[in-house]
């Protein structure tokens, strides 16, 4: 680890250790015999203490010297939507003025905050996973919050709205196809802002931010950034902190608009198929629905010359591919499932997403990230919900070693 980003984590340990034990800088500052600048100065990460202030400095927050010096930020925090999906099975999708009977309801969570959250946390229950978003003041956002922590999840950094109702969707899905149509309420999630987030404590390696352009606040103009999401990226790293993103599709017209600031403050850049070439403007197939590889691989390069740092990562049903900073390009196809083996296809994408961050956060190769989202993404399929089907880690690569591969 280089000097800055040693000053920065200290800086973020101080910050976060300090609230912990409820004093101000100030008040800090006063027990340590030092100036309100120095300890500011200290958590921004501009400077390290005095060797002779560390013990006292550590007392204080309630920690040992050696885990002042040597602690180091653990795990993935996942911030952006939490929604709440509504699933109601219905006779037939009506037409206008008529009715349809509903033959059941049920709850399910959605949005990337509790989809890629919870399939982290399933994957690897020793992965530390925080959330950070906002939910209305209502029984939906109370049951995201208990399933978020269900599943061993920080749900500290996810506040709640006093102006707006948790963000739900009505998933209507018709008994005898399975085809489904979605009202979605944005709620709470398009208040979420970054200053909801006090990012010199964040206390993880890894933050992924998602959905671009389901986030209003988020999605606004910045003068100087382009979006707000790109500033809060651009801070975020600025604290030494890897960013990822995840986007969703778009028909309007501003999806190249509110992506491409983001990408210059983005380490990992997640998308399927056809989101990438919402910015390149490439078919990603041809007249007959066959995937054009190489189109996708330009789009990739397009995409990473906006500024990625380390890859862009686009899926789809028939294959995975990575470009790295380095230029090499990977493509790894999806496992060949049996007959009958897809139950659902919600929230694959998300963890298809979870099992890069997974890989990425472990250290894997390009091959073994795109192998094991892939696998991530299997086990998703086999559920109706979104999260219900994920597997852990040792499941995964047990599915990955035995399975066959589909043709691209």
């Amino acid at each position: 680890m280089n000097k800055k980003a040693s000053e920065l984590q200290m800086g973020a340990s101080i910050a976060r250790l300090r609230k912990k034990q409820g004093l101000t800088q100030a008040q800090l500052a006063e027990m340590l015999c030092v100036s309100n600048k120095t300890v500011s100065k200290w958590e921004r990460g501009a400077g390290y203490p005095e060797i002779t202030q560390l013990y006292s400095l550590s007392r204080i927050l309630g920690t040992t010297v050696d885990t002042l010096i040597m602690s180091e930020r653990q795990g993935i925090t996942v911030a952006g939507s939490l929604v709440a999906d509504r699933i109601k099975l219905i006779s037939s999708y009506p037409e206008m003025n008529m009715l349809s009977t509903i033959y059941g309801i049920s709850n399910a969570v959605g949005g990337s905050v509790p989809n890629v959250g919870i399939d982290l946390a399933r994957i690897d229950r020793k992965l530390k996973v925080s959330a950070i978003g906002r939910v209305g003041n209502d029984a939906d956002g109370r049951y995201l919050i208990d399933e978020l922590r269900k599943n061993g999840i920080d749900v500290g950094g996810i506040l709640t709205s006093t102006t707006a109702g948790t963000s739900f969707t009505d998933v209507m899905t018709v008994h005898d196809t399975g085809e489904r149509t979605f009202f979605h309420y944005r709620g709470a999630n398009a208040e979420f802002v970054p200053e909801d987030v006090d990012i010199p404590t964040l206390n993880c390696k890894m933050l992924h931010a998602a959905y671009i352009l389901m986030m209003d606040a988020l999605d606004a103009e910045d003068p100087e950034y382009g979006t707000v999401m790109a500033r809060f990226l651009k801070d975020v790293q600025a604290v030494g902190i890897l960013t990822s993103i995840d986007v969703v599709s778009d028909s309007s017209g501003r999806f190249a608009e509110k992506v491409i600031p983001a990408l210059r403050y983005t380490d990992n850049a997640f998308m399927n198929e056809i989101e990438a070439c919402g910015i390149s403007g490439l078919p990603p197939r041809d007249e007959n629905g066959r995937l054009l590889v190489e189109n996708i691989r330009q789009t990739m390069e397009q995409i990473m010359a906006e500024g990625v740092g380390a890859r862009v990562i686009v899926h789809c049903p028939e294959a995975g591919f990575c470009l790295n900073k380095n230029g090499e390009f990977t493509v790894v196809p999806s496992l060949k499932l049996p007959k009958g083996y897809i139950k659902g296809t919600v929230g694959a994408g998300d963890a298809f997403c979870a099992g890069c961050l997974y890989g990425i956060y472990e250290g894997f190769d390009d091959k073994a990230i795109l192998e094991f989202a892939s696998g991530a993404a299997c086990c998703n399929l086999a559920a109706v919900d979104s999260v219900s089907g994920m597997k852990d880690k040792d499941a995964i690569f047990e599915m990955i070693q035995n399975a066959e591969r589909v043709e691209i």
